[in-house]
């Protein structure tokens, strides 16, 4: 199987242009040719110690930005494969850069001691995927706070040669009906492969779970998700509350 990114890069450069008023806030053309990445880490805490660790994280968490990019940083409140689990997006440049930085924090003193000493005993497990931006797609803020949604899809193995496209489309749909903002979608690089993690905003739980219906019984929402569930093993979601230095809120 070719390599993730040049299936994208492949699939970028074969696909005919649709018109430029299709979604063009979203369709920016590839955005991997300058090696950026995003980390994507999960912890799960102690149920017990979950306050304190958000406490300390937002007491010390400028410690960490001062040595790369913050993108998120949310609690779990409903979904995923068990609870009590906090959420975070880091920025690189590149994977030296990455390099450069854990290197940097083991040597920060004032780091160690004053957070990753007190809150390690607080993390039952951690998690990391390295992501990429799909080509069609940029990170976007929010219009003000909200909560977020993080839909995990594990597709069939091919790449995206084989279901970008069909993918793509079923996105677009959803944009379409507009009861959720589209963040950003990233496909794993390192993690479970030809998984793809797709990150909507929505103003209240509630507002999603109307949307949700309304999509439900769009004769255009159900023609996309089946052709791009041809494609799929499964997927799953969270529900995700910003912390409040997240810079996405």
């Amino acid at each position: 199987m070719f390599h993730l990114r040049r299936h994208w890069r492949t699939l970028a450069a074969s696909r005919p242009r649709r018109p430029a008023q299709v979604y063009a806030s979203v369709a920016t053309g590839p955005r991997q040719y300058d090696g950026t990445f995003y980390e994507f880490r999960t912890y799960d805490i102690q149920p017990a110690k979950m306050n304190e660790f958000l406490e300390n994280t937002n007491k010390y968490i400028h410690l960490r930005t001062v040595h790369s990019e913050l993108v998120g940083y949310w609690r779990q409140e409903f979904g995923g494969d068990a609870m009590n689990k906090v959420f975070h997006v880091w920025k690189y440049d590149n994977f030296a850069h990455r390099a450069k930085v854990r290197e940097a924090l083991a040597k920060d003193k004032e780091w160690q001691e004053k957070y990753i000493s007190p809150n390690m005993p607080f993390i039952v497990k951690q998690k990391n995927e390295v992501t990429y931006l799909v080509p069609w797609c940029k990170i976007v803020k929010p219009p003000n706070e909200g909560v977020y949604e993080l839909i995990t899809f594990q597709m069939k193995p091919g790449g995206p040669a084989l279901w970008g496209e069909d993918f793509q489309r079923a996105v677009n749909t959803h944009i379409q009906v507009g009861y959720s903002k589209l963040i950003a979608v990233f496909h794993t690089e390192y993690g479970a492969l030809n998984r793809v993690h797709v990150l909507w905003w929505t103003e209240s739980p509630d507002i999603r779970a109307a949307g949700r219906h309304k999509a439900h019984e769009d004769a255009r929402v159900v023609a996309a998700v089946r052709e791009s569930c041809e494609h799929l093993v499964s997927h799953e979601n969270m529900l995700l509350i910003p912390a409040t230095f997240s810079p996405l809120k």
